[in-house]
């Protein structure tokens, strides 16, 4: 554990080095020197080189020498900012505090998920009674001596007897499944490999969970992962018994998933092809006559999702004719739209998600990025909003349908994760569990404001920092978006951002075309051939707090990760005038050849393919790699990434850099920090996430020149 450090109180009088000083920094900086190859592609005609394409192969003794020299001079670059001890000092200190989840019930046992401070990973406990005696279920920080291997899905068996759940280990997008006995704790036989993309769904005496074959090492192709597969396992046996319940032989690049209505009487079947469109197939296990799974809605136009099942019927959250998407219930026996019923129309606000409890539905909007909940019974009638704390965002809207009550979570950007516990009947949210973080959250503001983007369309932005910051065009500020993906950016609390903002900064966070936050019309304005929306709406947000005296282009800091990584790829490469200080993380950086890697084939429907002569017409506009000019000045740029990234390859990071180093001609630094033993982002363990906070906030306050 961490005692608190009188250190602390150095922040406060740390002072930065001069313009002057910083410019001899960035001088003295010697890049590894990157060798190019004779590599040219055709694409339609355009021949383009790609003369680092032997950094694709990240386990080549070559790429590995490559990636020990540059973290050698990044961590050189970092180890001269005199103030970066202090700043890991003080993140820790504001990391440590305890972070419970939001309780759920499974059989006789209420879970929670629970991390002391500074634990890596996050422990699972349960206990009789909320709020309880409780003991340790899952203590994933037993399982890797470094903290490496984290908890993913978990699952219990409708008797409660059982729990099967997966682990992740370095960050790797591939999992293993184990079983445990509940009562015992003990874990059993069962282990189960080369699980991607899966959830866990039981029936009777066993599970449902997805999967690829084996991956052929000597086979470098085998790195595109294709033909996804769902297997039924019974616990107790190996899984070589495991009985193979889909695949899709014609279609090698859709992904299965199986999920099983409380009932255990539907089995659904969700397909998709990339990550926009799916289709529904379903299995009516009560129905003697049907053998195979059916067609409820055919793919892959839309984005339809099963909610649960009233009877015979299914309840379905869809975008149908509905871009802000609307609940219909549909009989399997008779799936034809014509027969669809509404039971909860299209609004003005978008539609997130539907939860179920204790036989009612909740459905989870957004109100100009703001979480808004509101009950409704199984028939779409007795509407009753949920009263939340105030504007941010709010989840874990959901429990069995035997249940009277469950527990959910609120945050905002300056309010820690808080727990309260909701009465379904009455309708009354009551506090159960707030976090105590060494800060005095009446300090800090938010405020959300809207400016209007280079096509006229009007953007929400949210702004955090101290109460009473100046508009005198100076403030520090990091602007923060996404943009994609069909996935909102709402209000949630980061220590790491907290610093930032302690220390005189302004977080900005844009909520970008391409998200849902205004339902899929939003969404589809931000991707394929109108991806540029999205650069436009950022480099917008950083114009309108120029303009407003917010700050000033030598003041801003510009982040973002995987999609976002493009994101800020793309804005820097387009302006590079506009921002001082860029930190593009696992990002989407060759847009060209992104499909050629594990799941990045899935990534077409969201931004088309090179392998398509019009997609590469407008992908080339902005792929971040081909965009590099020599000659210009770029801003001072960390790129980030990891060794074990299988989602976004590294190889997208290690190319971009490497170009970058040799084209940029400024001052400012150019570096890469690849992390070991570490993925895409997620599990990643507590002592690396403050490791690459400081080094982060080191970097971008030194670069932005902030004062104490």
């Amino acid at each position: 554990m961490f005692k608190k450090s009188n250190k602390t109180l150095l922040i406060m009088s740390m002072t930065f080095m001069t313009g002057q000083a910083m410019a001899q920094h960035h001088s003295e900086i010697k890049y590894p020197e990157t060798k190019k190859i004779d590599v040219t592609d055709d694409y339609h005609g355009t021949k383009i080189a790609d003369p680092y394409r032997w950094l694709e192969d990240d386990n080549s003794p070559e790429t590995k020498a490559w990636v020990d020299a540059q973290n050698k001079v990044t961590q050189d670059y970092l180890s001269k900012i005199s103030f970066r001890n202090d700043v890991k000092i003080r993140l820790e200190e504001l990391l440590n505090y305890p972070k419970t989840s939001a309780p759920f019930k499974k059989g006789k046992y209420y879970y929670f998920y629970k991390n002391d401070g500074l634990q890596n990973q996050s422990v699972l406990y349960r206990c009789t009674t909320p709020g309880g005696p409780a003991e340790v279920f899952i203590d994933p920080n037993k399982l890797s001596a470094a903290g490496t291997t984290a908890l993913g899905a978990l699952s219990f068996s409708k008797d409660g007897k059982y729990a099967a759940y997966l682990i992740a280990k370095a960050g790797s997008d591939w999992q293993e499944g184990y079983v445990m006995d509940v009562a015992t704790k003990q874990l059993l036989s069962d282990k189960l490999d080369w699980i991607k993309f899966s959830g866990i769904s039981w029936k009777g005496d066993g599970f449902y969970y997805s999967r690829y074959d084996k991956p052929d090492e000597a086979n470098k192709l085998s790195r595109k992962n294709e033909f996804h597969k769902v297997y039924f396992h019974k616990v107790g046996d190996t899984q070589e018994k495991d009985q193979l319940i889909f695949q899709d032989k014609e279609h090698p690049l859709r992904n299965a998933g199986l999920s099983v209505t409380e009932d255990e009487r539907f089995l659904v079947l969700s397909l998709s092809e990339g990550t926009s469109g799916e289709e529904i197939r379903v299995w009516d296990l009560k129905n003697p006559a049907q053998k195979d799974f059916s067609v409820l809605i055919p793919g892959f136009k839309f984005e339809p999702a099963v909610i649960e099942n009233n009877g015979d019927k299914l309840l379905v959250r869809t975008n149908h004719n509905a871009p802000n998407y609307k609940i219909v219930e549909i009989d399997p026996k008779h799936p034809e739209e014509s027969n669809w019923k509404t039971i909860v129309a299209e609004t003005p606000e978008a539609l997130q998600s539907v939860g179920t409890g204790g036989g009612k539905l909740f459905l989870s909007y957004l109100k100009d990025a703001s979480s808004y909940i509101v009950q409704y019974d199984l028939d779409g009638k007795n509407k009753r909003p949920v009263k939340l704390p105030g504007i941010g965002s709010a989840g874990g809207f959901g429990a069995e349908k035997n249940e009277k009550a469950f527990y959910y979570t609120y945050s905002s950007y300056v309010t820690p994760a808080t727990v309260y516990k909701y009465d379904i009947a009455t309708g009354k949210s009551t506090l159960f569990n707030k976090a105590e973080v060494k800060f005095n959250p009446d300090e800090y503001e938010t405020k959300q404001v809207f400016f209007t983007s280079k096509d006229g369309t009007k953007v929400p932005m949210f702004l955090s920092g101290k109460k009473g910051f100046k508009l005198d065009g100076n403030n520090p500020v990091l602007i923060y978006g996404y943009g994609g993906f069909n996935i909102p950016q709402t209000p949630s609390f980061s220590v790491s951002n907290l610093y930032f903002m302690e220390q005189g900064g302004l977080y900005a966070v844009v909520c970008l075309r391409g998200g849902s936050e205004y339902g899929e019309a939003w969404h589809k304005a931000g991707m394929m051939e109108k991806k540029q929306n999205v650069f436009d709406d950022f480099i917008g947000a950083a114009e309108y707090l120029i303009k407003e005296k917010y700050t000033n282009p030598s003041r801003i800091a510009i982040r973002g990760g995987s999609n976002g990584g493009l994101l800020i790829g793309a804005c820097m490469t387009q302006r590079p005038e506009l921002f001082k200080v860029a930190l593009p993380a696992v990002g989407v950086m060759d847009m060209l050849r992104f499909q050629k890697f594990t799941i990045g084939w899935a990534w077409a429907t969201e931004y088309g393919s090179s392998d398509n002569a019009e997609q590469f017409k407008y992908l080339i506009k902005y792929s971040p790699l081909h965009n590099l000019k020599p000659g210009v000045s770029y801003p001072a740029t960390m790129v980030l990434t990891a060794d074990h990234d299988d989602r976004v390859v590294p190889a997208h990071s290690f190319k971009f850099a490497a170009t970058l180093q040799a084209d940029n001609a400024g001052p400012n630094p150019v570096l890469i920090r690849i992390d070991t033993q570490a993925g895409h982002g997620a599990g990643k363990p507590t002592s690396k996430v403050i490791d690459e906070a400081a080094d982060i906030w080191s970097f971008t306050m030194y670069n932005l020149g902030m004062r104490k």
